[in-house]
């Protein structure tokens, strides 16, 4: 029981530190390493209290991080998306499982596409000459709560039905 509140309590720990960043991100186009290394140390926690085995489970979970860090490292190193950005999604490929990160990844490419719309139109009608930033923090947060919520968060919960 402990560990069903502990399993629990990190995912909505994980949820508020997706919404900081997103908020950091917007404010200061930034997100802190403090974060990023919080959310990652708390895998290993998490991997517990979701019952996984080191091998294959924790194995694959390693697995998605370091691939998706050397791929979105050639993004940084292209200037397509910023350190923090790739620190937190590497992050996030610690506790999520392989298939849902793919969902993740979907759901904030179109939200990301989404945001650099509306903020390049944004940009474009206030005639604004610097180059734009896109918080894409954002995007990331966006689709790191929706699969939270639509694979972690039992059916019981979202429907209200917990007697």
């Amino acid at each position: 029981m402990l560990t069903t509140y502990l399993h629990y309590g990190l995912l909505i720990a994980l949820a508020i530190a997706l919404v900081f960043a997103a908020c950091t991100d917007i404010k200061r186009r930034q997100i802190d390493n403090w974060l990023n290394a919080a959310i990652a140390l708390g895998a290993p926690v998490f991997w517990w209290t979701s019952g996984l085995a080191l091998w294959p489970d924790v194995a694959l979970q390693f697995a998605v991080a370091i691939g998706a860090f050397a791929l979105l490292s050639i993004l940084f190193a292209v200037r397509m998306m910023g350190g923090g950005d790739v620190k937190l999604l590497t992050a996030l490929a610690l506790w999520i499982e392989p298939g849902a990160f793919l969902q993740l990844l979907i759901i904030m490419a179109i939200s990301g596409g989404v945001l650099t719309i509306v903020m390049g139109a944004w940009h474009f009608l206030q005639n604004q000459k610097e180059r734009l930033a896109i918080p894409y923090g954002v995007a990331i947060a966006f689709g790191g709560l929706w699969v939270l919520a639509a694979n972690y968060i039992p059916e019981e919960l979202l429907a209200g039905n917990l007697g």
